[in-house]
């Protein structure tokens, strides 16, 4: 249990059965009456994002997270298979659970997925990722008179806005938060 003034953002609470992180936090004290926290929290495992507020020294149940590094293997149907890098377990984790990191990932990719209580709860990767254009328009000559982009195909089968001069088997880097362009590699 942690008291809800020990409270920081990142950390993992669980309220209503259901596992918490905290975005943002703010402890505030009215003039009248006692002091309370206010919250903004993202339900891990559905990505929902709820405003909650706790009473000052109200006793919440911590989650602790353990975080594993993992590599992608392949898809079977429905699921993802993962290995552990240190224990070469490996996993299974249903689509459902990373439908947000699919589009971003490719065979022996490293990743790196939360666990809690050894279930795993969420995937994060690596801050970018270097994909292969599979797909692209050649530029024309006075094509960027109405725009300065064209959309291209990666090898992952995500689409995405580029800047005219890239070509096919390019690689280009990406942002896997916002899944925009950053440079060509």
């Amino acid at each position: 249990m942690v008291s809800t003034n020990d409270m920081r953002p990142g950390q993992s609470i669980i309220v209503d059965s259901q596992i918490y992180n905290i975005l943002e936090y703010q402890h505030v004290k009215p003039g009248k009456g006692k002091a309370f926290v206010k919250t903004k929290l993202k339900n891990i495992t559905s990505g929902g994002v709820v405003d909650k507020t706790f009473r000052a020294d109200e006793e919440v149940e911590q989650a602790y997270i353990d975080k594993q590094k993992f590599q992608f293997l392949y898809k079977d149907s429905d699921e993802y298979i993962f290995m552990n890098m240190e224990s070469y377990n490996q996993i299974a984790i249903n689509s459902q659970l990373i439908i947000e990191s699919i589009e971003l990932m490719k065979a022996n990719q490293e990743v790196t997925i939360s666990m809690y209580k050894d279930t795993p709860i969420d995937i994060v990767l690596p801050t970018t990722i270097n994909l292969i254009v599979t797909k692209s328009e050649p530029a024309v000559k006075g094509d960027s008179v109405n725009s300065n982009t064209k959309e291209v195909t990666l090898e992952t089968g995500l689409t995405l806005q580029v800047p005219m001069f890239v070509n096919e088997n390019d690689t280009i880097k990406i942002d896997s938060k916002t899944k925009s362009y950053i440079t060509r590699v």
